[in-house]
This record gives structure tokens, C-alpha cells and sequence, in this order.
């Protein structure tokens, strides 16, 4: 059984990371969307409740899975016997950094593959950040986080401001 394994923060997931999920799913026997911690990135959502969202928008995909790691990706995928990792390309600024973490991961991995699927053109401006900003200024998530998750975010946003302000 081919399993690939979809690492990301998604704090929050957006719809431009479930098109990715949906076309990877596509492509493999099980897809494993893996919510990993970025030390360089302050969190909205704890990674658990990243992981309850997560499961809330894809749980229409039968052959999806999600989980949460703190490890390495190279050595999560081993322990879960993955032998590709799927990222998504927004732009020619995301290749650079995405070709490094693959040239590094099968350092660390050698029967790692890494394969890249390019952003559908409707999601190429979309990121979580972006995302974020939306919410803090009150602006209509719908087409830009799943429609399970707008409720999530909006609360969040809100609680987030409370305690700014």
C-alpha cells in the first residue's frame, strides 16, 4: 500500500491546503496530513486543536489521515513506513526553500521522495498568514478556510483580540 505523508502547520488549514489534499489523496493509497510545530511561527491553534480541525475538513476523504508530530519529517516518515512526502508550490519564492527540506530529507531518509504538486492558480495568493489577517479585521473567511472551520477561526481570532485589547 503506498502511503504519502503531507506535512505542514496548517494554523489554520486553508483551502488551498485541502486542494492539495484532495489531489494527493488522489494519488496514493492512504494520505497521512501530518500537523508539525514551526519554530519559526507563533501558533493560533495549539497543535492538537490544529489536528481536530484538520480531521473536521477532511473528513470526507476515507483515505486520509491525521496526525501530529514534533520529530523530524524524515524520521517521522520511516517510522510510518512513508516513502513520499507531498508539498505544495504556491509560487517560484516556494521552490527554493522546498527543493532545500527535500535534498535534506532524503539526506536524512535516502528512500525519501518528495513530490511537489503546484498550486491551483485560484490558490496561489492564499496562505495562513493571509488567512489571519483576514480574520483580525473581521473580513469574510468563506472561500479561503474550509467552510467546517470558519466558526473555528472567527472564535479564535476573537479571543486572540480580547486578550490584546
Amino acid at each position: 500500500m503506498s502511503t504519502a505523508i503531507y506535512p505542514g502547520s496548517f494554523d489554520p488549514v486553508t483551502l488551498g491546503h485541502l486542494n492539495i489534499i484532495k489531489r494527493a489523496a488522489a494519488c496514493f493509497d492512504g494520505l497521512i496530513v501530518c500537523v508539525m510545530v514551526n519554530s519559526k511561527k507563533t501558533g493560533m491553534f495549539t497543535p492538537e486543536e490544529r489536528v481536530e480541525l484538520l480531521r473536521k475538513s477532511t473528513a470526507r476523504f476515507p483515505n486520509v489521515e491525521v496526525d501530529f508530530s514534533n520529530e523530524l519529517l524524515a524520521a517521522y516518515a520511516k517510522r510510518r513506513r512513508a516513502k513520499v512526502v507531498v508539498k505544495g508550490l504556491r509560487a517560484v519564492s516556494d521552490f527554493e526553500q522546498e527543493v532545500q527540506m527535500a535534498v535534506i530529507n532524503r539526506h536524512l531518509n535516502p528512500k525519501l521522495e518528495t513530490m511537489f504538486l503546484a498550486s491551483s492558480e485560484k490558490y496561489t495568493y492564499l496562505s495562513s498568514t493571509i488567512v489571519k489577517e483576514m480574520a483580525r479585521y473581521g473580513t469574510d473567511l468563506t472561500g479561503l478556510v474550509p467552510r467546517e472551520i470558519v466558526d473555528d477561526v472567527n472564535r479564535r481570532m476573537r479571543e486572540m483580540e480580547g486578550k490584546e485589547g
